[in-house]
């Protein structure tokens, strides 16, 4: 998990993404990016919106009323959104908090500072540098300037499926991408000129 860097020079956490109505009385079911949902969404806790500048939430922020896990699932309520239609307009917001300094930083979670400019290595060759990390509704990008200087960049989703291992320390991040996603795809399986002529040739009119 990345953490933003502010403008501001305050450092932000993303600790969770709003993903549904739930009932009548303004709950949202919430998909947690966070170890520690029982001490980040307190009473009182305050949030950033990251939401879509039309939205009327766009440079506001919001405040965790109650949170309650439910049939499995993190359900939560906030000051002033009191029915379902306010709930719905929540929908697909993300959710950032301060990040204490003084406080230990939860596992598997870097600032974006420390992760741009980290050489990408893929079965122990270096196939690119982080340029900058994008967050999405659905996860974190690490977007990567191949070393082949094609000019064209490579979106890495930051997950530990396709991210195994973040070392800061030796400047890297080690990469599982599917294939393709750093090269072109060998086209094993298309016909070679020679033989598609031989077959052209033996389907045309006349052949013998």
């Amino acid at each position: 998990m990345a953490v933003t860097d502010r403008p501001s020079g305050r450092n932000q956490l993303r600790v969770g993404r709003l993903v549904k109505a739930h009932g009548l009385k303004g709950a949202l079911k919430l998909e947690l990016y966070t170890d520690d949902p029982a001490g980040r969404f307190v009473p009182g806790a305050e949030f950033t919106l990251q939401v879509p500048e039309a939205s009327p939430w766009h440079g506001k922020s919001i405040t965790v009323r109650e949170y309650r896990v439910m049939n499995g699932s993190s359900v939560v309520f906030f000051e002033g959104v009191d029915d379902r239609d306010a709930a719905e307009g929540l929908v697909k917001a993300i959710l950032w908090i301060d990040q204490d300094e003084s406080e230990e930083p939860e596992d598997d979670a870097w600032y974006d500072h420390q992760l741009t400019g980290l050489d990408v290595v893929r079965d122990d060759v270096v196939v690119g540098r982080v340029i900058r990390v994008d967050h999405l509704p659905a996860q974190d990008l690490l977007i990567v300037r191949p070393v082949s200087g094609s000019g064209s960049e490579v979106m890495v989703p930051f997950v530990s499926a396709i991210v195994p291992t973040v070392d800061i320390a030796a400047g890297r991040i080690v990469v599982t991408p599917p294939a393709g996603l750093f090269e072109e795809l060998a086209e094993d399986d298309a016909p070679s000129d020679a033989s598609t002529q031989d077959a052209s040739e033996q389907d045309a009119p006349g052949a013998d």
